[in-house]
């Protein structure tokens, strides 16, 4: 069911249907914010307020990032790791610094 493949150079992911439709409503979610935002600017909001969805939008992303980073970790590098795919576990590390700059 969920496996990684190799398509040219670059990796996939099979998503279960529950996973996949649970990412794409968190990314509506937060396309609609941003969208919202839009709408404040377009028509000329008060800075702070814009500020404030922004922050959600911001906050939005990181959850949607922390559900992601986890199912990656319990499915791809479990997986890897028991594989013996020890490079897994520096593409791992790699990822975390770009998350927490």
């Amino acid at each position: 069911m969920e496996k990684e493949q190799e398509c040219c150079c670059h990796k996939t992911k099979e998503r279960s249907e529950k996973e996949y439709k649970e990412l794409l409503n968190r990314l509506s979610r937060i396309e609609g914010q941003v969208r919202g935002i839009k709408g404040m600017v377009e028509k000329d909001a008060y800075c702070t307020d814009i500020l404030t969805q922004v922050a959600a939008v911001g906050a939005a992303l990181n959850s949607f990032s922390r559900v992601l980073l986890e199912n990656h970790i319990k499915t791809c590098v479990t997986r890897d790791i028991k594989e013996g795919k020890e490079e897994t576990v520096d593409e791992l590390l790699a990822t975390l610094q770009k998350l927490m700059k």
